[in-house]
């Protein structure tokens, strides 16, 4: 498959989590177009753990301050380096933000990337209704003007899910955690209370003022209604270090040693691990409940004013996925009653205990 010595494809993306989590299925569709693992180029701290032992992935690139000026950022200067040794492959920009994608074509001229050697997602629109996993995969249909007819159209789809894997050192470094902790022996329902918009340079933001925001004592409400269902749970409030105090509200509300916040223990490769092998997650619409997903986490995930036919997790073989909310039912995610997400959460049950990795090559 392929073409002879054929380039690894190149895909760029500056997004966040989730965004990263959707280009999956993506860069499977072009390791097996051209007969070779992808390239990718992306930002922040995630990228390479998440892609770690990802057969589909070979080499990860990540720009940590991509705002900062060319004059005055030696990363950049270091990332053009590594673009020009990839500058005979086919080039797939998955940037749909005008301010980033004229950064990354700046970029890209520095490092000598011919043009005939790119394709620009932005060239194939996004329907309406379609979720942007299918729009991916539509744009990997496409095949940069230096490229056509040097490589192969597939015949089978290759999935329209994302799919990872946790490799070996996430798994014992997960299971030692969980050991010390005493939680190796317990079923695990994660929440995810928080996103991206959850805290401010002062504080948290008010409730009314994110679509995303669910009140912290539906959260805790939510928590004891899981503790009567799994008597034996462990609820595990999940966030990054700088949700720390936001975690712990709720932990202080639903007053209960069952209930943990471990927003400082979770690294994403421990995360990838622990989504894994948890019993379920209950999510806003955030990054970590696109991971779940990927995972085979069984997944209840609350929308607001985005929408679920653009945007929704979807689950890998053996998962489950259950979206509430967002348009054109309702377009706030305190729109969600307790009773209808433990609803939601029961019906992903019976689920047996999942104790179990995922399957690693």
């Amino acid at each position: 498959m392929g073409m002879p010595n054929s380039p690894r494809p190149l895909v760029i993306r500056f997004g966040r989590l989730g965004d990263t989590v959707l280009l999956q299925p993506l860069l499977h569709k072009l390791q097996q177009r051209y007969g070779a693992p992808c390239d990718l180029f992306a930002i922040g701290g995630w990228p390479a753990e998440l892609y770690a032992d990802q057969p589909e992935v070979a080499e990860v690139s990540v720009l940590q301050s991509p705002r900062r000026p060319l004059l005055f950022s030696r990363e950049r200067w270091r990332a053009i380096g590594w673009l020009r040794q990839r500058r005979d492959a086919p080039v797939y920009v998955c940037e749909p933000r005008p301010r980033a994608l004229l950064r990354i074509q700046s970029t890209l001229q520095l490092a000598g990337v011919p043009a005939a050697h790119r394709a620009y997602l932005a060239d194939t629109p996004l329907l309406e209704n379609e979720h942007w996993v299918d729009h991916l995969l539509r744009f990997g249909d496409c095949t940069p003007p230096a490229f056509r007819g040097r490589c192969d159209d597939l015949v089978v789809d290759p999935g329209a899910a994302p799919q990872l894997r946790v490799d070996a050192a996430a798994q014992a470094d997960c299971e030692r955690w969980l050991h010390a902790r005493g939680l190796h022996d317990r079923p695990l329902v994660l929440l995810q209370p928080a996103n991206k918009r959850t805290l401010r340079w002062n504080g948290v933001r008010a409730v009314a003022d994110d679509d995303k925001a669910w009140p912290l004592q539906q959260w805790a409400a939510l928590a004891w209604t899981i503790l009567e269902t799994l008597p034996s749970a462990r609820v595990l409030l999940c966030g990054c270090p700088r949700e720390a105090g936001h975690l712990e509200s709720i932990r202080a509300i639903a007053d209960s040693e069952a209930v943990i916040s471990v927003a400082d223990e979770l690294p994403l490769g421990r995360l990838k691990a622990l989504l894994a092998r948890a019993h379920s997650m209950v999510s806003v619409d955030t990054g970590p409940a696109h991971l779940a997903a990927a995972l085979g986490c069984p997944l209840v995930v609350m929308f607001g004013g985005a929408s679920p036919a653009h945007w929704a997790p979807r689950a890998a073989p053996g998962g489950v996925v259950t979206v509430l909310g967002g348009p054109p039912h309702s377009t706030r995610v305190d729109d969600c009653t307790v009773q209808q997400v433990a609803d939601a959460w029961r019906n992903l049950l019976p689920l047996p205990t999942r104790m179990r990795w995922q399957a690693v090559a």
